[in-house]
């Protein structure tokens, strides 16, 4: 397997996060985005939209993160990171959506700016509305995983390995989260696989 990747992009870490826990080998291809690398024609014949990350597996190329977790998954279940029955499963798939919906656009809203950009360039309003929206989200969370270590079957699972590269920016994004969600967090940032893909701030 081989994965063109960026060291800072999120979604890129998910996939990367995914492929420690499961112990698998594959050949990590950085791909230099500030030298454009993403548009070229070589790369776009890989992944038409020219993002990060992309895999190819002999052959077969996917180029959502999700979808790419779904296969590895799909073609390496041990140890598995989705449970065994139809509802946690389903439950899984609940989350990981709610992530991109609830967590992921916002954090980027913010995180982009805020690593990338001069101040005068922030959209402030827009920065602050998504901050909203994250910490509204983290009360919802809140209350799904009090009393419990992780949100779905009590089991570390892709719902963590998707959340964990948007959870990293908390601090940056000046947000405190309750305390249920702050202790799994912590949980989450303690995993070598964490430590491992923790992107230069």
């Amino acid at each position: 397997m081989k994965l063109h990747h960026h060291p800072l992009s999120t979604y890129s870490r998910r996939v990367r996060i995914a492929l420690i826990e499961k112990q698998l080998e594959a050949e990590l291809v950085e791909v230099d985005m500030a030298a454009g690398a993403h548009r070229s024609p070589a790369y776009l014949a890989l992944n038409p939209y020219g993002r990060v990350p992309t895999l190819e597996a002999d052959g077969f190329v996917l180029f959502e993160s999700s979808a790419i977790l779904d296969y590895l998954e799909a073609t390496h279940p041990t140890p598995p990171l989705v449970p065994p029955d139809a509802r946690g499963r389903a439950q899984v798939a609940m989350h990981v959506k709610l992530c991109d919906l609830q967590m992921s656009r916002q954090t980027g809203t913010i995180i982009f700016p805020k690593r990338f950009l001069p101040k005068e360039r922030w959209d402030a309003a827009a920065m602050a509305q998504a901050k909203k929206e994250i910490e509204k989200h983290l009360d919802v969370l809140e209350t799904q995983i009090k009393g419990k270590p992780y949100l779905v079957a009590d089991r570390y699972s892709l719902v963590e390995v998707c959340y964990t590269p948007f959870i990293e920016f908390l601090p940056l994004m000046e947000i405190s989260p309750p305390p249920a969600v702050a202790a799994w967090t912590a949980r989450m940032l303690e995993r070598p696989s964490a430590r491992e893909t923790k992107p230069a701030m």
